[in-house]
């Protein structure tokens, strides 16, 4: 848990930001104007970056590497927070519909302890039709 909230905070300059996704420090202004990344500022206004940003400012050179433009790297990076989005709330669902099977073997249980004390046992027997003889 205390990797995760290191992960978030924001802990680094702008020029360490920089120096760790091998970019110009430039480039993290003109990132940030365009709404690809959002650093948070500090009392004096100063930008901080997290390792959850350094990781994005590496992913965005990864994509216009591959040739994307920025358009096209700002949509990519929506596809993937919607997905990873999608895959939560998947395994959010799968959890809760695993909660449910086993609720309802429970319940399948309990209602098999309860009818077993009401069952009888019955022969079962052949029926044949009678038929009187004639007199």
């Amino acid at each position: 848990m205390a990797a995760d909230r290191l992960y978030d905070k924001p802990l680094f300059m702008i020029s360490i930001a920089a120096e760790l996704s091998a970019m110009h420090p430039q480039t993290l202004r003109m990132y940030e104007r365009r709404g690809l990344l959002r650093p948070r500022r500090s009392a004096h206004n100063t930008r901080l970056y997290s390792q959850q940003d350094v990781e994005r400012l590496q992913r965005i050179q990864e994509l216009t590497e591959v040739g994307l433009n920025l358009a096209g790297v700002e949509r990519v990076l929506q596809l993937e927070e919607q997905m990873a989005e999608l895959h939560a709330e998947m395994e959010r669902m799968h959890a809760q519909l695993a909660r449910a099977a086993e609720r309802l073997r429970d319940e399948v249980r309990e209602a098999e302890r309860a009818q077993r004390h009401e069952l009888v046992a019955v022969r079962t027997m052949a029926i044949v039709p009678f038929r009187r003889r004639g007199r």
